[in-house]
């Protein structure tokens, strides 16, 4: 007679080990996967970004006109950066500009998103198209169209003559006191629509019972625009923020195409400093130091933005 040994059955504690191996395997294969498909384009993204920015916070410590052979300059050309008459101004002119290009844009954006999305106004559509063309407009045709309209011959000098304020008619964008403003508004209409557009979408996601309880307590427009409407814009809010103000920050082709930092020093941004000491008067590490700085200060609001906005949505 054949006597059939039989096998010690395995513990539950063996059989749940083998079972929460299986799917955290399963796990690991497939983050190894995801991240096999976003090599190449992590691969692009580090030759294209961060190597060069790599290389330009190294240059910065460096004084190199970019032919001859480098210096070490070490924190010098940061030091220039807070000691430059020019960059100083440039520095005014910038947050001259987050007004004209964050302020501004984002106001008429909120007037308009509350006059015409919860309503059924007759032409909005059209409204909306019009304001958003700018932005399907590069910055250089922005830039020259609206050299032409500050024209000596240009379309408001044409409109002043027309009423008989030929006094006040003069090349904007020659003038001291103009040039500045006139860029400015510019930036306002070229931001207008993107800021519109973002919070026109935003208060299209707000549910509607939130309107219906806030008039069935007696809110008014502007009490429900404050605290129904603002409220659920957050998000839109610091998108917009982060982006006109970064944009106000950056802004090079529209003064650059325009007025070229002038007349004399009037128009200058940080921006075209950075070119001009790159390109004009080489002086490759004290144009990336202007960099790094422009780079870190735009992280740094970035991240304060983002950081406001978690706090208030907790």
């Amino acid at each position: 007679m054949v006597t059939v040994k039989q096998l010690p059955a395995r513990s539950a504690s063996a059989r749940t080990t083998q079972h929460a191996q299986a799917p955290s395997s399963h796990r690991r294969r497939r983050r190894w996967l995801g991240l096999a498909y976003l090599a190449p384009a992590l691969l692009v993204y580090g030759i294209v970004v961060l190597v060069p920015a790599v290389q330009g916070v190294w240059l910065s410590f460096y004084h190199w006109n970019g032919i001859t052979a480098a210096t070490w300059a070490g924190l010098a050309n940061y030091l220039g950066f807070l000691q430059d008459p020019a960059l100083r101004q440039a520095i005014e002119h910038t947050l001259f500009f987050i007004v004209f290009f964050s302020v501004l844009p984002i106001t008429l954006g909120l007037t308009s998103a509350a006059l015409t999305a919860r309503k059924d106004v007759r032409g909005a559509a059209v409204y909306r198209w019009i304001i958003f063309l700018p932005q399907v407009l590069t910055p250089a045709v922005t830039a020259v169209m609206w050299k032409r309209v500050y024209a000596p011959d240009g379309p408001i000098n044409s409109v002043l003559r027309a009423f008989g304020l030929d006094s006040l008619a003069h090349g904007w964008l020659g003038d001291y006191d103009w040039a500045l403003p006139a860029i400015g508004l510019a930036g306002t209409w070229a931001a207008f629509g993107l800021c519109m557009v973002l919070f026109i979408a935003g208060t299209q996601s707000i549910p509607s019972e939130l309107y219906d309880a806030a008039r069935v307590d007696g809110a008014g427009p502007l009490r429900e625009f404050r605290t129904v409407t603002l409220p659920g814009l957050r998000g839109q809010l610091a998108i917009a923020v982060t982006l006109t103000v970064l944009g106000a920050i950056r802004v090079f082709d529209i003064v650059w195409l325009t007025t070229r930092g002038g007349p004399g020093t009037s128009t200058i941004t940080p921006t075209i400093v950075m070119y001009q000491r790159a390109f004009a008067n080489p002086d490759v590490g004290a144009a990336s130091a202007i960099g790094v700085v422009l780079a870190l200060v735009s992280l740094l609001i970035a991240l304060v933005v983002v950081r406001l906005t978690e706090d208030g949505t907790r």
